[in-house]
C-alpha cells in the first residue's frame, strides 16, 4: 500500500449507513424496521445490476424510490410514509468514526474522493448535511458513464482524472461485490467488513480486511 496516490471510498454503506432512513421512523415503522430497511436496500441494488444488463438506465434516486414503492408493499407500510422516507435518504448520517478518519486522512498527501451509484445531487446533499464539504477532492458519480457498479467504466473515472495507476489507488466498499468489482479492475480494494460477514466468491479476495475506517489509519 506503499505507491497509494489517491483513496476512493464508496458512499452507501461505507461512508454512510443506509439504514438510517428507516431507523428513524422504527416507532412509527415498529420491530420490522430492520428487515424493511435491508429489503429496501437489496432490492435497490439488484434494480441497478437488472437495469444494468437491460440497458434501461435510470438514476439512483429513481432506482431508490421505485425500489422503496416494492418494499413499502413488502411490509405493508402506509404510503403517507414514503416522502419522510426519501427525504431522510438524501441525509443519511455517517458511521460514528467516518468524520474524524477523513480529517486525518485530509492531512495527508493523498487524492480523497467519493466513487458511487449515487447521482451528483444526492452525493452533495450527503456531504453537506455531514459537513464534509471540505474534504473531497471529487464526488464521482455512474451517472457520468451512465451504467452501475461494478462495470469497469465506472472504476475508471478517478483513474483519469487523476492520470495515475489502477494499483495507485485504494478503494474501500463495505459492499464485497464493490470490492470485488474494484478488486478486479486493478484496485488495491479493502473490504470494510462492519457486520462480520462472509466475503463473496467473485474471483478476488481482498488482501486488507477492516472492521471500520479507524483501522485504514494503519494501513495506509
Amino acid at each position: 500500500m506503499k505507491n497509494i496516490k489517491a483513496i476512493i471510498f464508496d458512499a452507501y454503506g461505507t461512508l454512510f449507513d443506509v439504514n438510517s432512513a428507516a431507523e428513524k421512523c422504527k416507532d412509527k415503522i415498529g420491530d420490522k424496521w430492520e428487515g424493511f430497511a435491508n429489503f429496501w436496500r437489496t432490492t435497490q441494488l439488484e434494480y441497478t445490476w437488472l437495469r444494468s444488463l437491460m440497458n434501461r438506465h435510470k438514476d439512483f434516486w429513481q432506482v431508490t424510490e421505485d425500489s422503496l414503492d416494492k418494499s413499502m408493499k413488502a411490509f405493508n407500510i402506509d404510503t403517507s410514509m414514503k416522502n419522510e422516507l426519501l427525504n431522510l435518504y438524501k441525509v443519511l448520517s455517517p458511521f460514528n468514526e467516518v468524520p474524524e478518519t477523513l480529517k486525518i486522512l485530509k492531512k495527508k498527501n493523498f487524492k480523497l474522493a467519493i466513487l458511487s451509484n449515487g447521482t451528483p445531487a444526492l452525493l452533495k446533499e450527503l456531504v453537506k448535511s455531514n459537513n464534509l464539504n471540505n474534504v473531497f477532492d471529487d464526488l464521482f458519480s455512474i451517472e457520468q458513464v451512465g451504467i452501475y457498479k461494478p462495470d469497469s467504466k465506472v472504476y475508471d473515472l478517478p483513474v483519469k482524472k487523476y492520470k495515475i495507476e489502477k494499483n495507485e489507488v485504494a478503494f474501500l466498499s463495505a459492499n464485497t461485490w464493490d470490492v470485488s468489482g474494484g478488486g478486479n479492475y486493478g484496485f488495491n480494494s479493502i473490504w470494510v467488513n462492519r457486520s462480520n460477514g462472509i466475503f463473496d466468491n467473485l474471483d478476488y479476495k481482498p488482501k486488507n480486511e477492516i472492521k471500520n475506517l479507524n483501522e485504514l489509519t494503519k494501513l495506509i
